[in-house]
């Protein structure tokens, strides 16, 4: 059992450790901050590849004008690259939890029929347009007259998936917050489950002296605990049946887990200056600020190939990847060969293997999940040269896989698709039970 649960916990460490790497690249994360610095948050939001659904000229007029101006200081200091950074993620990829709509503020409407709750939303897609993770923000206020909400599998905010009490999370005038809020001041996040829930009853109406001083707690596999503070102490039970818990508050997803990045820097498997440096500075503030992103460095030196007795060089000049060590008639020769069913030179059949399954593939398809096309295209061009012509073969198929996904994409937001199964994302040997919980095959 201890072995499984080590087992458990190193792969959970490493399945973290490139989501870290690949999902919020170094240089989004520069542009996004460089634009907000400057006041551009819609600027920020594109960095990020958040889609801003939301009309601010219209906003004073339909919800106030107090409203209006929170609403404008909460997106000055929104850091999308930083709610990016926090929102939930499933296994075994690390991708984005689809189909969610997540409150990130509140405020109380003072609309012409009537004062009512209005919401600021972050939503992923659903699974089947979900490449390129790309996420929304949007107004909610409880109606459905909005193109994007029509359309999404779950447009209503979830009482689970909530980040309006967790500001630290996505505000950088929060983010100081992090350590005591996440567990890395020494002390569990189930120590601090009272303390949220505390929080979560004030921001409810009710108190924890309360006789409905109570919250649910959802764990992994299903299970749910009752916390109870209505007796001026902490009393932890079996939650109750499902009809009877149903008028409870739930504890936000957010509030019963230690983000990984704390367990990441204790496990020594990450570098403070590997993180979002708003993160890094709450975490690990004596930790120099990491240095500004840049792109990838040139391809490095030639590759060796043993061919034909010898070691030869294939190596990127011109743009284009090709032997180093043959002369142009020789290689026309055996090209010639080649295409007359010959067996080609071993540097020939290594230039053809880069090109069709090169050995940057997994970091390729990495990025293409995580929505980062540009570092792919940047790494194949490492590979291959920016001139390339790509053969058939398994590269060309990821990325002839992600522009149609793409489309797929660029479809829901137009409301011209509806899911399919061809519109799946590939499965890749993903496990069956794709929900939050257990913590192993979700990222929690």
């Amino acid at each position: 059992m201890l072995t499984q649960i080590a087992n458990e916990d190193s792969s959970r460490l490493s399945l973290w450790q490139r989501v870290r790497e690949f999902a919020v690249p170094p240089s989004m994360i520069e542009t996004a901050t460089a634009r907000r610095r400057v006041g551009d948050w819609a600027g920020a939001c594109a960095a990020a590849r958040v889609d801003v659904d939301l009309n601010l000229r219209s906003l004073a007029r339909a919800h106030g004008g107090e409203v209006a101006a929170r609403l404008r200081a909460d997106l000055r200091h929104l850091a999308p690259d930083l709610l990016r950074w926090h929102l939930p993620r499933i296994a075994p990829d690390g991708l984005l939890r689809p189909g969610l709509t997540i409150a990130l503020a509140r405020y109380e409407s003072q609309a012409a029929d009537g004062r009512r709750p209005l919401l600021l939303v972050v939503r992923t897609p659903p699974a089947w347009a979900s490449a390129g993770q790309r996420i929304s923000l949007a107004l909610w206020d409880g109606t459905h007259a909005e193109a994007t909400a029509r359309r999404h599998p779950h447009p209503h905010p979830g009482r689970r998936f909530r980040l309006d009490l967790h500001r630290h999370l996505w505000d950088t005038r929060r983010t100081g917050e992090l350590p005591a809020r996440s567990g890395a001041e020494g002390h569990d996040p189930v120590d601090r489950w009272a303390a949220e829930a505390r929080i979560l009853l004030a921001a409810e109406g009710r108190r924890a002296g309360d006789a409905a001083g109570a919250v649910l707690v959802r764990l992994a596999g299903r299970r749910r605990l009752l916390l109870d503070l209505a007796a001026g102490e902490v009393r932890v039970a079996a939650a109750p049946r499902a009809g009877r818990a149903a008028g409870l508050p739930v504890l936000p997803d957010a509030a019963t887990w230690q983000p990984p990045d704390v367990a990441l820097l204790r496990a020594g498997v990450i570098e403070a200056d590997r993180l979002h440096p708003l993160v890094a500075a709450a975490l690990a503030p004596d930790h120099p600020a990491p240095a500004p992103a840049h792109p990838p460095a040139p391809a490095g030196g030639p590759r060796l190939v043993d061919c034909r007795g010898a070691r030869h060089r294939i190596a990127v000049v011109d743009g284009v990847l090709v032997p180093l060590d043959h002369d142009p008639v020789e290689l026309r020769r055996e090209e010639l060969l080649a295409a007359l069913t010959g067996t080609p030179l071993p540097c020939l059949r290594a230039v053809d293997e880069a090109h069709r399954r090169p050995t940057g593939l997994a970091e390729v398809r990495a990025r293409l999940d995580h929505g980062d096309t540009a570092g792919a295209l940047a790494v194949v061009e490492q590979l291959l040269g920016s001139d390339a012509t790509l053969r058939d073969g398994e590269l060309r198929d990821e990325l002839a896989a992600a522009v149609r996904r793409r489309i797929d994409h660029g479809m829901f937001r137009a409301g011209l698709a509806e899911p399919g199964t061809h519109r799946l994302p590939p499965r890749r040997d993903r496990p069956g039970d794709h929900r939050s919980r257990p913590r192993h095959t979700t990222c929690r």
